[in-house]
């Protein structure tokens, strides 16, 4: 399992981090909510661990921004902030689950582990859109009883369609969240892709298709 921590005191990052290695957990670290921002749009994590008070960005901040782009990692929230409002604020901000400091380390390792249970349990296995299914463990997309297996940029790119449908997407916003934060891939790469992904939906479905709105992006829809 693939964890993200972001905690501004190393001391306290690199105790954690050495507890979440021992129990078989892969961490990257990283330690102002910019930084935590920018690794939770360029990868896929299992899990994100975020400190309430940190620099440049706070965790709330960040959560708020991951849950609004359509993120569904489930998220734990460390702040020394022990008050109701402030747990109720997070929940309310889309977290998962809320530890304040300080923590027992054995309860931090459960409260990890009921989140990715949740994340287990609920992460559909199958994305729809009208009468076009995206299966996520298979990268297939299908409809009108064909089937295409997705290579991985066309599968990212319809599963980030999928999960933000009637939504439009700007092509800066969907080069960082598929290609990642440092591609050096240009913005044109997008347009190619949606080109591969309107000629499979033309055969699956004529119900579903890419709508492009000048300046402004692209989106997911069902035509009535």
């Amino acid at each position: 399992m693939r964890l993200l921590y972001a905690e501004d005191e190393e001391e306290m990052s690199e105790a954690v981090v050495d507890i979440l290695t021992y129990h078989k957990y892969t961490v990257d670290a990283v330690y102002d909510g910019e930084e935590a921002l920018a690794y939770a749009r360029m990868e896929q994590y299992d899990g994100i661990i975020l400190d309430i008070m940190m620099p440049k960005k706070n965790g709330l901040e960040v959560l708020t921004e991951l849950r609004r782009e359509g993120c569904r990692t489930p998220i734990l929230l460390l702040t020394a902030k022990a008050e109701v409002e402030d747990r109720i604020q997070g929940l309310d901000a889309g977290a998962d689950d809320y530890l304040p400091k300080p923590f027992v380390m054995g309860e931090l390792l459960a409260r990890v582990r009921a989140m990715l249970r949740r994340r287990e349990e609920f992460t559909p296995d199958v994305l729809t859109c009208g009468d076009v299914s995206l299966n996520l463990s298979s990268y297939e997309l299908s409809g009108n009883d064909r089937s295409f297996i997705l290579p991985n940029l066309e599968y990212r790119l319809m599963e980030l369609l999928m999960l933000n449908q009637g939504i439009y997407l700007s092509s800066e916003d969907i080069l960082v969240k598929v290609w990642g934060y440092d591609t050096e891939a240009e913005l044109g790469a997008v347009w190619v892709y949606i080109s591969y992904l309107r000629k499979k939906l033309s055969v699956l479905s004529d119900k579903v298709e890419i709508r492009a709105k000048r300046n402004v992006g692209y989106t997911l829809e069902v035509t009535s």
